[in-house]
């Protein structure tokens, strides 16, 4: 029996009309369908730490987070996020006021955007960005406004006048990540403190993604935003367990902010998954308590693996952008004779045997990130390996 819909119009929302499946499905099935090497989504290959496993397995046993945990995350959790900032950057959160745990950092943007954002607000974000912002700012009727960063000296960067001139009587709030997904740029502390001064000036709330923040690499560091002056209390800061820990699969993320910011994401969040990942939270608050030589060896382990992708990129003909950060690697196809990144990346299965993602869809200006297409390094040595030689055979004259 045919569904009803008397009025003809279509079951989906039509903000959402414009999104449909993400890139990342369709191109995770392209490589199950063909037996690709799947350098599209990223997700780590391998597990994390087994002392960081061993910590879910024994909350398990010993019924901790079994049932619903608290609606603001475990207190055990709160108090090594809490710890973990002061610890690294000197930024000192209440964990009872100013700590919130959300379904991964996924969930953490969604709720910050339907909490912070009226309709017809603006955001302005660095574009290209990672899709689920598009799809947040949409759902909580906002405008997004985008500001590319734009290819310079073999990396991507932000033009701090275009910034200023993005932000109007109308915009809410800045949208930021750094380090930056797709393009692995890491905000320097100069571009940091100019959007500082910026969002104090124009009196702006900014939500800041630093989900890669154990992640840069060579001379680049990372700086959270909320330590620069005037920023604490009007800064929404996310981080997540996943891209650290390489526990993807638990979605364990969570906000630091002042009282007021997190109590308004909390409202919102609370009718999102209201609560998640009970046993995993516990889990993720003994990974927060690592010793230093473990950060230090993820971040080791993946600027050699960034190394080993980039050189294979390169030799089979990609202009290669290396990056400060994440474990993405953006590179150029037009060296290869090609211009478009979604016709590239749909046939790169059948043509090498890898699969990539199109940056055009982190994009509103598509034509800008056309030429571009994203490859992932959190893989084992000999997966990268295999991938770049399958590249090199493909596209090397």
């Amino acid at each position: 029996m045919a569904a009803m819909n008397s009025s003809a119009r279509p079951f989906l929302n039509r903000r959402l009309a414009e999104f449909g499946t993400t890139i990342f499905a369709e191109m995770s099935a392209l490589a199950v369908s063909t037996g690709s090497i799947n350098l599209g989504q990223g997700f780590p290959d391998t597990d994390g730490p087994e002392e960081v496993r061993e910590a879910a397995v024994r909350a398990l046993r010993d019924g901790r987070g079994n049932q619903y945990p608290p609606g603001p995350g475990v207190p055990e959790l709160r108090a090594a996020i809490a710890a973990h900032q002061e610890r690294r950057y000197g930024l000192a959160y209440d964990p009872d006021t100013e700590v919130l745990v959300t379904a991964g950092a996924t969930e953490a943007i969604a709720a910050a955007l339907l909490a912070l954002l009226e309709p017809g607000d603006e955001v302005v974000a660095l574009e290209p960005y990672y899709d689920s912002y598009a799809a947040g700012i949409t759902m909580a009727g906002g405008r997004r406004v985008p500001v590319t960063l734009c290819p310079s000296g073999g990396s991507f960067r932000l033009d701090l006048d275009e910034l200023r001139d993005a932000v109007t009587d109308r915009t809410r709030l800045l949208l930021i990540n750094t380090p930056h997904n797709p393009t692995g740029t890491v905000l320097t502390r100069e571009e940091l403190r100019a959007i500082a001064e910026l969002a104090v000036e124009r009196d702006l709330l900014v939500i800041t993604d630093e989900v890669y923040e154990h992640l840069v690499f060579d001379e680049a560091e990372h700086v959270p935003l909320a330590t620069f002056p005037g920023m604490r209390e009007r800064t929404v800061t996310i981080g997540s367990a996943g891209k650290t820990f390489s526990f993807t699969g638990w979605k364990v993320g969570w906000v630091t902010a002042a009282p007021g910011l997190v109590a308004a994401v909390r409202s919102a969040k609370q009718f999102l998954t209201y609560v998640a990942s009970g046993p995993f939270q516990y889990a993720v608050a003994e990974a927060l308590r690592l010793p230093d030589a473990y950060f230090t060896a993820f971040r080791d382990d993946l600027r050699a693996k960034r190394g080993l992708l980039s050189a294979g990129l390169t030799d089979a003909g990609f202009t290669v952008f290396r990056p400060a950060g994440t474990y993405f690697v953006t590179t150029d196809i037009r060296p290869l004779g090609e211009r478009d990144g979604f016709a590239f990346c749909r046939a790169l299965p059948e043509r090498a045997g890898v699969v990539a993602i199109p940056n055009a869809v982190f994009y509103d200006h598509k034509e800008a990130g056309a030429p571009y297409v994203r490859f992932a390094f959190c893989k084992r040595v000999e997966v990268l390996a295999d991938a770049t030689e399958r590249l090199r055979k493909a596209f090397a004259r």
